[in-house]
């Protein structure tokens, strides 16, 4: 199992931005220093405790820095920016990485950027579906292009000049394109299905239960099939939230604490998702009660914490539980206390993972 990073990072409301993306930027570069093999970052527009706005551009900050580690989008919210807007900044961000990258895409879940970006009341699956279509073929032929869609029609007919390379969209380092990966959020989600049909890679959220991240692997197994593709665990991410400390004392006190980034980690979530009616995705069974789904029954199913040994043991209970995958994304959070943070970080590379592969 290799260990990776993520993080769509929930800072308090009211914390300096320019600190919070100062510690993001710390955590993946840390990251890359201890040996984690790829990081990806999320992007919310209206979110002021989701600070990362852009995550092509918070790559981008990172070009340079990252001397090992792939870096990946974790995701471009496609209903929300112009196809050729995503192709392009796409293509010069997989230059700027050295083809180091992987484009994680989806139709984007935060409600209030939906609203903001006019796409609230429209179908955002169809709307990605249409997006990243267009991406491909933008890259996959010449201008003056003539894509035509229900949301969006792409052509420099009427401006192209081939002889000094004006209405061209740029292509990106990865040919014909970078590895395409999705986030999975739902249970028996169809849409994983549909990117294993088309040789994608999957994410499941750190912010599912168990019980539902399991069925992700017959679903892609299910699209692998359908194009003869031999489904390899090895194409499979989990994203966990972990806390490591060097004893189990210390990782309960600031994993469980009521000031916890971990607890306002799941406290936000909790809140939109119960908002949204999406609860379902915190449920243990399908007939599940709402009111018996608390913050601190998610905060205890979803929140592994520990000394080395313990952790090690939680996550080969979860890996038992839901089957082998390939890459196990590291949940990155606030750091309240950045030594311990940064702490965390290093047990889970150089002692959990250790115990976990011997």
């Amino acid at each position: 199992m290799k260990l990776g990073f993520f993080t769509m990072p929930i800072h308090p409301i009211g914390k300096d931005w320019r600190h919070t993306l100062r510690e993001d930027r710390e955590a993946f570069i840390l990251a890359d220093q201890l040996g984690y093999s790829e990081a990806y970052t999320g992007e919310h527009s209206t979110d002021l405790a989701e600070n990362i706005t852009s995550c092509t551009m918070f790559l981008a900050s990172l070009s340079g820095h990252i001397k090992n580690m792939t870096l990946g989008t974790g995701t471009v919210n496609m209903p929300n920016t112009h196809p050729a807007r995503v192709a392009a900044e796409i293509a010069m961000l997989d230059h700027m990485l050295d083809g180091k990258f992987i484009m994680g895409i989806s139709p984007g879940g935060l409600l209030s950027d939906a609203e903001i970006f006019g796409n609230l009341q429209a179908n955002r699956n169809e709307m990605f579906l249409e997006s990243i279509n267009a991406v491909l073929q933008l890259w996959a032929s010449e201008p003056p292009y003539d894509i035509q869609g229900k949301y969006w029609n792409i052509s420099t007919a009427k401006t192209l000049m081939t002889e000094i390379g004006q209405g061209y969209i740029p292509k990106p380092l990865q040919r014909p394109h970078p590895p395409i990966a999705v986030t999975a959020v739902a249970p028996y989600s169809k849409g994983v299905t549909e990117a294993a049909a088309r040789g994608w890679e999957i994410i499941s959220a750190n912010f599912l239960m168990p019980e539902w991240v399991k069925t992700h692997w017959p679903k892609y197994v299910e699209g692998c099939q359908r194009i003869g593709k031999h489904p390899d665990p090895a194409n499979w991410r989990v994203a966990k939230s972990i806390f490591v400390a060097d004893t189990d004392e210390q990782a309960r006190d600031y994993a469980t604490a009521a000031n916890s980034p971990y607890r306002f980690y799941y406290r936000s979530l909790f809140t939109k998702l119960k908002k949204n009616g999406r609860l379902e995705l915190f449920k243990t069974r399908v007939d599940q009660p709402d009111e018996e789904v608390t913050e601190e029954s998610v905060f205890n199913r979803l929140v592994i914490h520990g000394s080395p040994e313990r952790v090690a043991d939680q996550l080969l209970a979860f890996q038992d539980e839901v089957g082998p995958f390939g890459t196990l994304l590291y949940a990155g959070k606030d750091w309240l206390d950045p030594e311990a943070g940064k702490r965390s970080m290093r047990l889970m590379a150089e002692k959990v993972m250790p115990r976990v592969n011997r």
